[in-house]
């Protein structure tokens, strides 16, 4: 178990208390796979999620569907390499889909690209060119490349004041992968099926979620141990379910 901090704070002060993530899969509200994972971020319980999910069926599913948590690069290409139709959110998709929503014209995904010679043009019309990449490893391990950008001159730019405050001449970094991750997932969020399962995934695991807690009162593990906590919580999944058929 790790120290989180608890959607229930009693003290309403931030403390942290031992405790689990607990990940699950349900259809119809019938609960078909749950893990428990020490780490509090969803983004790295996903594809560990998956694997128990095929240890368990034999197969991975077919179409999924979950929230901006689960929206990483990392995740996003595991779904593609396994052919699962995928209808998952990234973290700006909500703010996207305001009527009134307007990108900032100074921010980087507002800037024209031309994929053909590899190349930014900031509000300016100036062009930023390609000056190298940049590798990272996210807590799984998993490498990430961006592609950094440079303006050739911002000195004396009227529109400096609004487009950065930092010296020099600005520079803008670029995960093309992802971004081409985003621009699929958005274009299936925003489809006729998207929309049907993006309205039902709100009452499917956290209907679940709403039943377990508020309705059973299930709101904390009986034992100690990962093993033990596991067994726990099969024991109320098949009761749970049991419930539900009847």
């Amino acid at each position: 178990a790790t120290f989180m901090r608890m959607k229930e704070d009693a003290m309403n002060n931030g403390q942290t208390k031992p405790g689990y993530n607990l990940q699950i899969g349900t259809e119809n509200q019938f609960i078909l796979n749950y893990a428990l994972f020490p780490n509090p971020t969803d983004t790295l319980t996903y594809i560990p999620f998956m694997y128990s999910f095929a240890a368990r069926y034999g197969h991975l599913a077919s179409t999924e569907v979950a929230d901006s948590g689960y929206g990483s690069e990392e995740n996003y290409r595991f779904m593609e390499e396994n052919g699962i139709e995928a209808y998952v959110k990234y973290n700006m998709f909500h703010k996207e889909q305001r009527m009134h929503y307007a990108p900032s014209p100074f921010h980087q995904d507002s800037f024209f690209y031309n994929a053909e010679q590899d190349y930014y043009v900031c509000p300016m019309g100036q062009h930023m060119e390609r000056i190298g990449t940049k590798l990272d490893k996210t807590a799984n391990g998993y490498q990430t490349e961006s592609v950094r950008y440079r303006a050739q001159n911002c000195e004396g730019c009227p529109l400096r004041g609004s487009c950065f405050k930092a010296k020099g001449n600005r520079v803008i970094e670029v995960n093309h992968r992802l971004k081409e991750y985003k621009r699929k997932a958005s274009e299936r969020l925003t489809s006729e099926d998207g929309i049907k399962h993006r309205g039902r995934r709100c009452i499917e695991p956290e209907a679940v979620f709403g039943q377990m807690k508020a309705d059973y009162g299930y709101k904390r593990f009986r034992h100690f141990g990962k093993d033990k906590v596991e067994m726990d919580f099969a024991f109320f999944a098949i009761a749970f379910n049991l419930k539900k058929m009847c």
